[in-house]
């Protein structure tokens, strides 16, 4: 069966890897166009472009799928399945007609739940105790056609994105493999999703980094481990000076009533602050204009007392 990858971030790696080793014949990759990174704005090639470039598979990079631009080159590879993880576009109806065992979709959610653009941060941020991986045969919606397998990943309560993300991508990597053998066995059950259950997961933007210390202790943790380690929730300190938060936990003591935002300790190599209700303790973080440091390190260079107000 010969097989079109679409993807482009670390995540689609994990998919088009596993085909790979496990000898699926995958005849080219699409990702999109190499984009400037870093402060030098170095033009930088998606991962899945590295990988596949090493292994001399393909690689296809057009700007648009739209108005049939990908056609002739579509026909020319004639895939007969075409796998999306992460791709980062929509397919046009004519790229979702053309493979004869259609589009499978490694969707990071046990959908119908989390349909959109950023299901594992916002499962992280909205505290749930799992997500999972779906695969998915692709229709014209928003993640919404028919669901084939899924597995669960689940999510502890100090797991970040990072971690998240790690474990979601082996887990997408097996579910994938799986989905492919039953394809090939014609025993794989289609199963149409309920969109009455369907949530989404919407695009992590700048407003949603901002932590709001009026919120519980947990919600604020959940904030802080949901964006690490990119783009990173962040606060003020009481100067004005932007302080993104890296890693958190909740606290465990109790402390004297204070306004959310007061900075309760900085005893315990932490910046214990007030919240809504209870307390959270910030234990590592990037200082604006500063590398990647520990609480410890920050509070013995910049004299951050109890009692300081951190502005939400």
């Amino acid at each position: 069966m010969k097989i079109l990858f679409m993807g482009t971030p670390e995540f689609a790696l994990f998919s088009l890897r596993a085909m790979v080793e496990a000898g699926e014949n995958v005849v080219g990759v699409v990702t999109q166009p190499d984009q400037p990174k870093g402060r030098g704005y170095v033009l930088t090639p998606p991962p899945v472009k590295v990988y596949a470039s090493g292994r001399g598979i393909p690689v296809y990079q057009p700007e648009t799928l739209r108005g049939g631009a990908f056609a002739e080159t579509l026909a020319n590879i004639a895939p007969e399945l075409i796998v999306v993880t992460a791709y980062g576009k929509i397919l046009p109806q004519y790229v979702l007609d053309f493979p004869r065992f259609g589009c499978v979709n490694v969707h990071a959610s046990l959908l119908p739940a989390y349909r959109g653009a950023a299901p594992m941060q916002r499962a992280i941020l909205d505290g749930q105790p799992q997500t999972g991986i779906t695969t998915m045969m692709m229709d014209a919606g928003l993640d919404t056609g028919d669901i084939l397998l899924q597995g669960a990943v689940p999510i502890g309560p100090n797991d970040n994105f990072e971690t998240v993300h790690d474990n979601m991508g082996k887990v997408g990597a097996d579910v994938l493999l799986q989905t492919l053998r039953e394809l090939r066995e014609g025993t794989l059950r289609r199963l149409p999703q309920d969109g009455a259950q369907a949530t989404y997961a919407a695009k992590i933007e700048k407003s949603d980094c901002k932590i709001d210390f009026a919120r519980p202790a947990k919600a604020v943790h959940d904030l802080i481990r949901g964006l690490s380690p990119v783009p990173l929730a962040f606060t003020r300190l009481p100067d004005g000076k932007l302080l993104k938060i890296v890693r958190s936990e909740v606290a465990a003591n109790s402390f004297p009533a204070a306004p959310a935002g007061t900075v309760l300790s900085t005893a315990d190599g932490a910046i214990t602050v007030a919240c809504g209700t209870g307390a959270v303790r910030l234990l590592e973080l990037i200082p604006e204009g500063k590398s990647r440091m520990s609480a410890a390190a920050f509070i013995n260079g910049r004299k951050l007392q109890t009692g300081d107000i951190l502005p939400f």
